[in-house]
């Protein structure tokens, strides 16, 4: 069973790649919540919980993050780039 841990900042249009950015700026969206990853990884056909009292490494609030469960047979980097597309659908 192998488990993915996805951060806010990985869909943080206001990041750079440094910063903690995993795709691409056009699939980047403002202020990303664990709410909005937890429905978009849902979406994808995956089980999602969140934590909600963690904090990213290079962040000082927490603003948690959301555990992929069985995620297998997907790359991470595929895991969040159909992700980050679910998210920009949902915030249109």
């Amino acid at each position: 069973m192998v488990e993915n841990v996805i951060w806010p900042a990985a869909f943080d249009a206001d990041r750079s790649r440094s910063e903690g950015r995993r795709v691409p700026r056009d699939l980047a969206i403002t202020e990303p919540t664990v709410d909005e990853i937890a429905k978009a990884v849902q979406q994808v056909g995956y089980d999602a919980v969140i934590e909600r009292d963690k904090a990213y490494p290079r962040e000082y609030e927490a603003r948690g993050r959301v555990i992929v469960k069985d995620a297998d047979d997907a790359t991470k980097t595929d895991l969040l780039g159909a992700v980050a597309a679910y998210m920009q659908a949902l915030r249109e």
